[in-house]
């Protein structure tokens, strides 16, 4: 069972972990250059939670299947797989098609040699950001909910 619970823990933080730095990459003020370099690094980074974040849910189903944590609709527990899903959904799908934006214009032949970004890819990036704050809201609390377990075993 600790080895399990191990799997657990750590799948979660190597599988969400990527994503609290994902906004710095994305940041403001930076040249046409940095910010393709930071999309495909983003671009690699987001392949840890599609493993790592599957990994920590099945193991999680797992762990209650086989433990004693009580009833499955503890806020704690029910509470953190509707804010992974929501999380996933946030990634998937609106970030990524946002993201999918940003790179078909960074990376098309047509604008290597442009040294400015346009205002529209600009603007994308700020949505983009502020939805990768929102999601990783969404993850502080599901970290929170699984140390704490508030109302655990009501």
């Amino acid at each position: 069972m600790e080895l399990l619970i191990l799997v657990h823990v750590l799948s979660a933080v190597i599988g969400v972990g990527p994503i609290f730095f994902i906004p710095i990459l994305l940041r403001k003020n930076q040249g046409i250059e940095n910010l393709r370099f930071s999309m495909k690094t983003a671009k690699k980074l987001l392949l840890f939670p599609k493993t790592g974040g599957l990994t920590a849910v099945l193991t999680g189903i797992l762990l209650i299947l086989l433990s004693d944590y009580g009833s499955f609709y503890q806020l704690w527990l029910f509470g953190s797989l509707i804010l992974y899903v929501a999380a996933q959904v946030i990634l998937l799908g609106f970030i990524a098609p946002k993201q999918k934006k940003i790179a078909l214009w960074l990376f098309d032949p047509k604008h290597k040699n442009e040294t400015t970004i346009p205002q529209d890819i600009i603007q994308i990036r700020s949505k983009v950001n502020f939805l990768f704050y929102f999601a990783i809201a969404l993850i502080l609390i599901i970290f929170i909910f699984m140390i704490l377990k508030p109302l655990a075993f009501v």
